[in-house]
């Protein structure tokens, strides 16, 4: 049975993700910030009949909290399958390049950025072991430097200079990670799920987190003829899916 580890897996987009994998046969490890409602998604998990995953204690921000959900995953097994570093932040308001606070811009890249680094470095040990790691990097269409730039783009007037950054950086860090692990089995992909109705936004999304877990399954799932160092948001481009970086 392959696995996977979601971060902040215990609501909202990260929680329909485990939903999908679970159905599709993985062992999700879902990762939690808050251990009570890690358990409190587990056990709805298994009130569905889903019953091959357990909660672990991790926050993307911690170094300690992430070593230490680390030694839980390998006290358990050797090998990770697949890991989605989906935690993430929206950086809060004002969203301004004139008027966010530096305050906004470090904790937005605290979890956004350098949680996924942290996360990834310390279970890159456990993919290597798999004969077909995946790396999820959950991004957005708003880190897109090419869409924001275009006029013609349908979100280009919705500008927030802390999170799409921080996006951005994340998607420049998923093209490095991508290129070093290019001569392995790895494939590394950042995928946006779209403009997502969930508490994230105020509930002021268009799409659904059946369509946002469904979107970020299929690639945490692609075979060895699968791409790599690719950005996909399929609300964008429902075609092949992919967008420019």
């Amino acid at each position: 049975m392959k696995s996977v580890l979601i971060t902040g897996a215990d609501k909202s987009i990260g929680f329909e993700t485990a939903r999908q994998l679970l159905r599709k046969g993985y062992y999700v490890y879902l990762g939690s910030r808050d251990p009570q409602k890690g358990l409190k998604a587990v056990e709805q998990l298994k009130s569905e009949g889903l019953t091959n995953l357990e909660t672990i204690q991790i926050d993307v921000t911690d170094d300690d909290s992430v070593k230490n959900a680390r030694l839980a995953v390998g006290q358990k097994t050797n090998v990770l399958d697949v890991l989605i570093n989906n935690a993430g932040i929206n950086g809060g308001t004002p969203q301004t390049a004139l008027a966010a606070s530096i305050d906004q811009f470090k904790a937005a890249y605290e979890t956004n950025v350098y949680g996924v680094v942290r996360v990834t470095q310390a279970f890159i040990d456990l993919l290597k072991n798999s004969p077909e790691p995946r790396i999820v990097n959950v991004s957005s269409s708003q880190g897109s430097l090419a869409l924001h730039s275009d006029p013609n783009y349908k979100y280009y007037p919705f500008k927030g200079a802390v999170y799409h950054s921080s996006k951005a950086a994340l998607n420049m860090y998923t093209i490095n990670l991508a290129y070093e692990l290019r001569d392995t089995p790895f494939k590394v992909n950042a995928v946006s799920p779209g403009f997502i109705k969930t508490d994230f936004n105020n509930h002021r999304g268009t799409g659904t987190v059946e369509e946002a877990g469904k979107r970020i399954a299929k690639y945490a799932v692609i075979d060895q003829n699968g791409p790599t160092g690719k950005f996909f948001c399929e609300e964008t481009n429902p075609e092949t899916g992919e967008i420019p970086w």
